[in-house]
């Protein structure tokens, strides 16, 4: 609900269907950046090793519940990396359990920590059915790897390739196409409305690759999916701000020590946590859907998922611009937080 006059607008308290919460030391670090504002968040399972199994999603959730901080109210929803071998009983017991709420698709070599995905589909098979069977959503990162394909053609390529095909084989499965940086993606899902969704980050809101590139190599912009063109960012602006219940947010905020961003060869991933909300309020300010935030933040993905819709609140107050932090310490060393290059009106009170 906006207040015009107060230049107030109080949503129910938002949830990140994609996030990087590491392990460890940058666990401790950077959890309490989310659980401020948050009150659930998908976690990714890229670990080394990677989640695999009930039992290992079972004790990371109890690393990430050990490093919350007293008084912060925070639930990990957990998932499990697909590989050739995983077992289509241990994802459904995990799923029963009501530990594990996603299974993760990674093609192998996609990403970081990417190393034990998919190669060839037809092993995955099994699980998929399984998963379709018991209504567990399978999160895609959508980009082929093949040599030949140019790095900005790749999730249109995995649209054609690879999802499509899935999604045909396997017709009940539901799927979240995850940090989609296309109008491809976009028209994918708008032209398919059954069992369907995709999250869109903050930071593909905000850059395209000119960002990335012009005037010098700018390290903390790099992410994969990589930046696109300025015709791809405003078709993600559309679709989240334009209140189609398929686009939810899924910051895919992802902290790397500064010393492996500014690297000869640089990690991908936009640290976004510590100001997503504010970011996201100016966004959807500049396009005169404020309104409609709350859908994308806070109702949009537990429709999705089958989940209730969080009682709480948070409000989000206009005045000054806010100062963020230019970087989160941690005890390897500083994690830069995403510059969204413009003022920020917009504080969580």
């Amino acid at each position: 609900m906006a207040d015009a006059m107060t230049q107030s607008l109080t949503i129910r308290r938002p949830d990140d269907w994609h996030l990087h919460l590491r392990d460890g030391t940058m666990l401790q670090a950077v959890l309490p950046e989310t659980a401020r504002h948050f009150a659930r968040a998908i976690i990714m399972p890229n670990l080394v090793p990677p989640v695999v199994t009930g039992a290992q999603a079972a004790a990371y959730r109890e690393r990430i519940m050990a490093a919350l901080p007293e008084g912060m109210a925070f639930e990990p929803l957990m998932t499990l990396y697909l590989t050739e071998e995983t077992d289509p009983e241990d994802v459904a017991a995990a799923h029963a359990s009501g530990l594990v709420k996603a299974v993760k698709l990674y093609p192998a070599g996609a990403t970081t920590n990417s190393a034990s995905g998919v190669r060839d589909f037809d092993k995955v098979r099994a699980t998929l059915e399984k998963m379709a069977e018991i209504g567990l959503p399978l999160c895609v990162h959508g980009e082929v790897t093949d040599a030949e394909i140019d790095i900005f053609d790749r999730e249109a390529v995995f649209i054609d390739r690879v999802l499509d095909p899935i999604r045909r084989a396997t017709p009940g499965l539901k799927v979240v196409m995850e940090h989609i940086t296309t109008r491809d993606g976009v028209d994918y899902v708008k032209s398919n409305p059954e069992r369907l969704g995709a999250t869109i980050t903050t930071h593909h809101l905000v850059i395209n690759r000119n960002n990335i590139l012009v005037g010098g190599i700018k390290p903390h912009y790099y992410c994969l999916p990589v930046a696109k063109r300025e015709e791809h960012r405003l078709a993600l602006r559309a679709a989240a701000t334009g209140g189609d219940a398929r686009f939810f947010l899924g910051t895919d905020s992802a902290p790397h020590l500064d010393e492996l961003k500014e690297h000869a060869c640089g990690c991908a991933g936009c640290f976004t946590a510590t100001n997503t909300l504010s970011i996201l309020a100016e966004v959807f300010e500049q396009e005169g859907a404020l309104d409609r935030l709350e859908g994308f933040t806070s109702l949009n993905g537990p429709a999705f998922y089958g989940l209730p819709v969080n009682e709480g609140t948070i409000t989000l107050s206009r005045g000054e611009p806010v100062v963020y932090p230019d970087k989160i310490d941690t005890e390897a060393g500083p994690v830069t937080v995403f510059d969204p290059m413009m003022p920020l009106h917009w504080r969580v009170d």
